[in-house]
């Protein structure tokens, strides 16, 4: 398989910072937001958002984690059925502003999942998606409100978000694969 490093760490905090603008722009006025991220790298670019955003405004901003295992080995319950294991939302989404961030948006799968999970754990005001590469090629409707990085990819090429905190660097990463990726629930 070969490997393309498409983004070093440095673009990747301008892409945030960049993103984190965005945020505040269509926000402006607002007290405060929440951002979900969901597990795993999700929570690390909603975290890395959130200390931007406080950075450059007056916004408060709360930061949890939505985790969206399948429920049992039928994949075609995922959006009926999602198990929230490790989520942690300390706070009231109910009537807020609620910024939903994923590493990669591909097949909009995961992101259904998401958003029907949120909606069992309360009622936002209006929901928001952040991912940092949006790589095209949807199986739903969705679409990102705010975006690092369009990267159109083919099913023979996986794209990787690395941070700091899990893989012990930051950058993007093409790899190209032999033979299409099998679904196995996480898109």
């Amino acid at each position: 398989m070969k490997v393309n490093v498409i983004l070093e760490k440095d673009d990747i905090e301008k892409k945030l910072k960049r993103i984190a603008d965005e945020i505040i722009e269509r926000n402006i006025g607002l007290n405060d937001i929440c951002l979900i991220g969901i597990v795993r790298r999700g929570v690390n670019v909603a975290e890395q958002l959130a200390g931007y955003i406080e950075e450059k405004s007056e916004m408060r901003v709360d930061v949890g984690s939505l985790d969206i295992t399948l429920y049992g080995a039928d994949h075609n319950l995922i959006a009926l059925y999602p198990v929230l294991n490790d989520t942690n939302i300390p706070f009231p989404i109910d009537d807020r502003v609620v910024v939903l961030v994923d590493d990669i948006l591909y097949t909009g799968k995961t992101i259904h999942t998401a958003i029907e999970a949120l909606l069992k754990i309360g009622s936002p005001a209006e929901v928001q998606l952040a991912c940092f590469v949006d790589r095209g090629r949807r199986s739903f409707p969705i679409s990102a409100d705010y975006v690092g990085v369009r990267v159109p990819s083919s099913g023979l090429e996986r794209v990787a978000l690395h941070v700091e905190t899990v893989d012990g660097e930051s950058c993007v990463l093409i790899e190209k694969r032999s033979a299409p990726a099998v679904y196995k629930g996480k898109a």
